[in-house]
């Protein structure tokens, strides 16, 4: 395994972070355990969750994932030490500010009190931390902004002006106080924006709060929209990326491709991720899946070695349902793409850039 630090801290974590929000899904706690199992045993250290998780959301399985975790944990109280844990609280339902749809945003947790004030994030933590069966997490990171803006395949942003949002400087004073209190050891964001970044990097400078440590934003052959604006922040600044859907819930591995459903997979049973079944969609992943191939690599290792390349990012949260994936998913660390396909990707990019933002 490869590692990397966590931002401006003294945490090494592995290059490949174990997602987790099919476990209660399509995932059963036994298999949840099993992976956290094959996971450590090859090196990673790094395990990534969220209170909304298993996805899709649903209220009657809200927080299953965090209590897998947690029977884990419980059963495994000596190596507690050894694992970079981190959660996610859920932001506020609101509209998307933009044109594109987004998927729904859950509604039912604490009834819809999910705007990032002191008290509701003080009782997603604590909530949290039940499920999970341990004192503290080592990353608890906001999942979208308290705010409208464009996340989770929005574009085309509008402004919505004067709307009722908890002020970003009050935010980080709620979350440095969970700090101190010692129940999180660092913060970090997601889907977050650069103007979002931003804000939360210069109220911690001037009033010496908590400072965040890492960014978790989608990234993948498919969606390279990080790399303007937030790249070069999250090296300037050592925020580095935590990419999640780096297969583009699987696409880049070539499983759809032709129409395929293969039974149990993510696209197969869920209809909530469209901007991963569109035309334009279809015909990179085909070339990016055809490149690999001709180079002689399987194209969900390349396309996971491909993330992992890149110097702005810190950690590659890849999500498996089996074993056998899970494995050859953790081995895209040993892979190193060759310069003359590095240029075919780049290529096939400037056709089909970003067609699932």
């Amino acid at each position: 395994m490869k590692f990397r630090k966590l931002g401006r801290t003294d945490l090494d974590v592995s290059l490949i972070a174990l997602g987790s929000m099919t476990w209660g899904e399509q995932n059963t706690e036994a298999e949840a355990h099993a992976q956290i199992e094959l996971a450590l045993d090859l090196g990673v250290n790094f395990i990534d969750t969220a209170e909304m998780y298993p996805v899709p959301p649903r209220a009657e399985t809200q927080g299953r994932t965090e209590q897998y975790i947690g029977s884990w944990l419980a059963a495994n109280p000596a190596r507690r030490a050894g694992i970079v844990l981190a959660t996610k609280a859920a932001g506020p339902t609101r509209a998307p500010a933009g044109p594109t749809k987004g998927p729904a945003r859950p509604s039912h947790i604490r009834g819809g009190r999910t705007n990032f004030t002191r008290v509701n994030l003080n009782e997603a933590l604590n909530d949290s931390l039940k499920r999970l069966r341990t004192d503290y997490v080592d990353l608890y990171q906001l999942h979208w902004p308290d705010r409208s803006t464009n996340f989770f395949g929005q574009l085309g942003y509008t402004h919505v002006a004067e709307e009722d949002t908890v002020p970003i400087l009050e935010t980080l004073q709620a979350l440095d106080e969970l700090v101190r209190a010692g129940k999180i050891r660092h913060i970090g964001l997601s889907n977050e924006t650069p103007w979002g970044l931003s804000q939360f990097l210069r109220h911690a400078e001037a009033a010496g709060l908590a400072r965040v440590v890492g960014i978790q934003n989608p990234y993948s052959l498919l969606n390279r929209s990080f790399e303007v604006g937030l790249a070069e922040m999250a090296i300037r600044e050592q925020v580095g990326l935590l990419a999640y859907s780096p297969l583009g819930f699987g696409v880049l591995s070539g499983k759809y491709l032709g129409g395929q459903k293969p039974a149990g997979a993510r696209l197969s049973l869920f209809d909530r991720f469209q901007r991963y079944s569109s035309e334009n969609t279809e015909r990179a992943a085909y070339e990016y899946v055809k490149a690999f191939r001709l180079a002689g690599i399987d194209p969900a290792q390349g396309a996971l070695a491909y993330v992992n390349s890149r110097d702005f990012v810190t950690a590659n949260i890849i999500g498996a349902t089996t074993l056998e994936q899970l494995r050859a998913d953790i081995e895209s660390v040993d892979i190193v793409l060759p310069d003359d396909l590095l240029a075919a990707l780049d290529g096939i990019h400037a056709r089909w850039p970003n067609p699932a933002p």
